[in-house]
């Protein structure tokens, strides 16, 4: 069960990749940033072994929001560092504060939840060479000229493959 919520959860980023780095840059208003922002997005999709925690969508945007927070928290941290350090050379002192840290809700997780066995069973659903092709790239990494390889067609088969597959998968999640 945990593979399927782990596979979930990586396919679940692969379709919404796009729209996430959109998401990223907007927030932080620096494309660098946000590349970076998402790729430690994936390394937290890739190594989460929290249990049954939900994974869907709003939990990725959770985890994008948290990771701009954070990233905010350590930059605030630093200031008050630099100014705790020059307060001191100048016998200067004042205190600051963390803002509060805001968990998911029970009905946010329950949502998110739900949201995965959509998805993973909409992947399940997928017609048997768009699943292929989908799992190959999206999943395990491939190129679209590795899966051509490995599926035996040609790397427009591959792009034929993926489009239904991300098709499907968008109308499943809409539903």
């Amino acid at each position: 069960m945990s593979s399927h919520q782990d596979n979930g959860l990586k396919a679940l980023y692969a379709v919404h990749r796009t729209e996430l780095l959109r998401f990223l840059t907007a927030r932080t208003g620096d494309a660098a940033e946000a590349e970076d922002l998402l790729q430690e997005l994936w390394l937290r999709t890739t190594r989460h072994d929290s249990g049954p925690v939900g994974n869907g969508r709003a939990y990725l945007y959770r985890m994008a929001q948290n990771l701009i927070v954070d990233r905010l928290r350590e930059k605030q941290r630093r200031m008050a560092r630099e100014r705790r350090w020059a307060d001191q050379e100048t016998d200067f002192v004042a205190a600051g504060t963390e803002p509060a840290d805001r968990r998911q809700t029970a009905e946010e997780d329950m949502l998110a939840r739900e949201e995965v066995a959509t998805l993973v069973s909409a992947v399940m659903n997928l017609p048997a060479g768009a699943r292929k092709a989908f799992e190959l790239h999206k999943l395990e990494g491939f190129s679209h000229a590795e899966v051509a390889a490995q599926l035996g067609i040609s790397k427009s088969g591959v792009e034929k493959h993926m489009a239904v597959a991300m098709k499907y998968l968008r109308r499943a999640l809409l539903d």
